[in-house]
C-alpha cells in the first residue's frame, strides 16, 4: 500500500504505508490525511513520516499540519522593530 501526495513539488511524492496502519483521505479537495491502526507507535512514526515530507514553514501557511495545530506565522522584515 502506499500514499501519493502533490505537495509543491515538481513531482508527486510516493509514500508506502506499512502493514498495519490504514491511512484514508477526505475532504472536498482531499487535503484531509488519517492515520489510524492497532499500534500506537506505528501510527505516531507513519504521521511523523508523512509530515516530514513537507514540514511546516514559519513564514507562509504552506506545509503538512496536524489537525488542530495553530498556525504559527513568524513576521516578515517589515513586522521587525529595530
Amino acid at each position: 500500500d502506499s500514499i501519493q501526495l502533490q505537495v509543491g513539488f515538481s513531482h508527486d511524492v510516493v509514500h508506502k504505508v506499512p502493514t498495519g496502519v490504514d491511512v484514508k483521505v477526505a475532504g472536498a479537495k482531499q487535503e484531509l490525511i488519517t492515520v489510524t491502526g492497532i499500534d500506537k507507535q506505528k501510527v505516531g512514526q507513519v504521521a511523523a513520516n508523512i509530515r516530514a515530507i513537507r514540514k511546516p514553514s514559519a513564514y507562509h501557511e504552506k506545509g503538512i499540519y496536524y489537525a488542530g495545530e495553530p498556525v504559527r506565522l513568524k513576521p516578515g522584515k517589515a513586522g521587525a522593530k529595530k
